[in-house]
C-alpha cells in the first residue's frame, strides 16, 4: 500500500512511524500514594481557615446586597470590592482544603493572609473604633498562627 512500509514479515506500519518513530510504550502504573491523615493541629487550622472563608463569603454577599439596594458613589468600585472579597473567600477556601490535605503550597498563603487579616483586625479594632469586628478577627488570626506554629504542624509540612 502507498504510505506504508513493511517492518517485519507480515506487519505493515505507516510511513510516518518509520520516519518519526513509533509511539512510546506505556509507562508503568504509578504506585498508590499513601496519604497519612493530617495531624490534629493542621486539621483545626484548616477548620479555622474554612470559617474565615465562610465569613468572607457572607461579607461578599452582604456587600453585594448593599451595592444593589443603595446608591454607591461608584457602582464599579463597589462591585470591584465585592469581587475582591469573593476572591479572598475563594482563596481561603482553597487554602483550607490544601491544609486539610497537608499540601505544601497551602501553608505560605495562609500565613500571609493571616498577617494581612491581623493588620485589618488591629486597624478595625483600635484605629477605627470597631472592637466588635476587629477583636474577633484578631482572635482568629492568633489561633490560626498558633496552630500552624505547633511542632506537629511544622513537622507535617516539613516531612512532605
Amino acid at each position: 500500500m502507498p504510505g506504508q512500509q513493511e517492518d517485519a514479515p507480515g506487519r505493515r506500519r505507516p510511513r510516518a512511524e518509520g520516519l518519526l518513530g513509533g509511539a512510546a510504550q506505556p509507562s508503568a502504573p504509578r504506585p498508590e500514594r499513601v496519604r497519612e491523615p493530617a495531624p490534629a493541629a493542621v486539621r483545626r487550622a484548616a477548620l479555622v481557615v474554612a470559617v474565615e472563608a465562610l465569613v468572607l463569603a457572607v461579607l461578599a454577599g452582604v456587600l453585594l446586597v448593599l451595592t444593589i439596594t443603595s446608591s454607591p458613589d461608584s457602582v464599579g468600585r463597589a462591585l470591584a470590592e465585592v469581587v475582591y472579597v469573593g476572591l479572598g473567600a475563594a482563596l481561603l477556601g482553597a487554602a483550607a482544603v490544601g491544609l486539610w490535605r497537608v499540601s505544601g503550597w497551602a501553608r505560605g498563603p495562609v500565613v500571609a493572609l493571616q498577617l494581612l487579616l491581623g493588620v485589618f483586625g488591629y486597624t478595625t479594632a483600635f484605629q477605627a473604633g470597631q472592637p466588635l469586628i476587629g477583636v474577633p478577627v484578631l482572635a482568629l488570626v492568633a489561633v490560626e498562627l498558633y496552630l500552624l506554629a505547633t511542632p506537629e504542624a511544622r513537622l507535617a509540612f516539613f516531612e512532605r
